[in-house]
């Protein structure tokens, strides 16, 4: 096995597992606060990615437009949380899921509506162009850019979990909203301020994939699969058990579908190799889901309380 090789696939996966973190971050803090299943969360994704793709074509600045796109569509969550998850929160999970769904299908028409069908493309910075050398192997820098800002998104965000008031608020939330409400807390505008906060670290992942895939229509929906994986993985409701989840799901996504044809090779003849590490590479998660759920069914690092 050529080393370069998986070097270079072992940062695609950490690029791959960050941004899969900021996605379950959001998407488990509101599922282990609010108890709420938003299959809409892919949908802030794609819309984060849009508008900063517009933006940066509009202005022709890279960082301010992605700045105003997570404000944006952080404002946007707010808002389907006020509109519609609020009206949700007592009801059956199912009641939840075809809401949801419903958003899903809304905000693909409202974006093809604003942007058109057509993939459009978010040019990175001269800045974040090229490549530099990371042991003699060639690695874009606009993927190590990726990978750094979503560590950096992982410490701020566990120094505003375990540091600050409003997390504190958050994680009594999560163990005990009724005490929490009792105390004369506001739990509506707290639980609103956690749906944007994961709808905007949505949006951020969404706009990190814009520099290296095209941003779709739909591209949401493909993510959220594995943001759920993650999330399992993980623990619900844990942002640590989020992190390392996601780190483990991108690491294995990855080298499955690099590595596994070329191990096959060692076995059966090439163009069967070939076909079979692409029929069971996307399965590699599953079955990593399915281990971490046969010996800990509450997750890796499951939330305490």
């Amino acid at each position: 096995m050529d080393p370069l090789l998986l070097l270079q696939q072992t940062l695609n996966g950490l690029q791959l597992g960050v941004m899969l973190f900021l996605m379950a971050a959001g998407l488990t803090l509101i599922f282990g606060i609010m108890d709420f299943i938003n299959l809409a969360h892919g949908a802030f994704y794609m819309l984060g990615a849009y508008l900063a793709a517009w933006l940066a074509g509009l202005f022709d600045a890279f960082v301010p437009s992605v700045a105003v796109a997570l404000l944006l569509t952080a404002i946007v969550g707010f808002l389907v949380e006020l509109v519609v998850a609020r009206e949700l929160y007592r009801r059956d999970h199912l009641y939840q899921v075809l809401a949801t769904f419903g958003l899903v299908l809304f905000f693909d028409e409202l974006v093809k509506l604003l942007f058109g069908p057509q993939p459009i493309f978010l040019e990175p910075p001269p800045w974040l162009e090229g490549q530099v050398e990371l042991f003699g192997a060639p690695y874009p820098v606009v993927r190590l850019a990726i990978i750094a800002t979503g560590l950096a998104s992982a410490v701020f965000l566990w120094w505003l979990i375990a540091r600050t008031r409003l997390g504190m608020l958050i994680r009594a939330g999560a163990d005990n909203r009724e005490m929490v409400q009792a105390l004369g807390v506001d739990i509506a505008t707290l639980f609103a301020l956690v749906f944007a906060l994961g709808a905007a670290f949505a949006a951020l992942a969404g706009a990190m994939a814009g520099t290296i895939v095209a941003v779709r229509i739909g591209m949401g929906e493909e993510i959220l699969i594995l943001t759920f994986v993650v999330v399992v993985v993980g623990g619900i409701g844990s942002i640590r058990g989020a992190f390392v989840g996601a780190l483990l799901v991108g690491l294995v996504d990855t080298w499955g579908r690099a590595l596994l044809p070329g191990l096959l090779g060692l076995v059966f003849e090439r163009s069967v190799a070939d076909a079979a590490g692409a029929a069971l590479a996307p399965m590699a998660i599953y079955v990593l889901m399915a281990l971490v759920l046969a010996f800990r069914p509450q997750g890796l690092l499951p939330a305490r309380g």
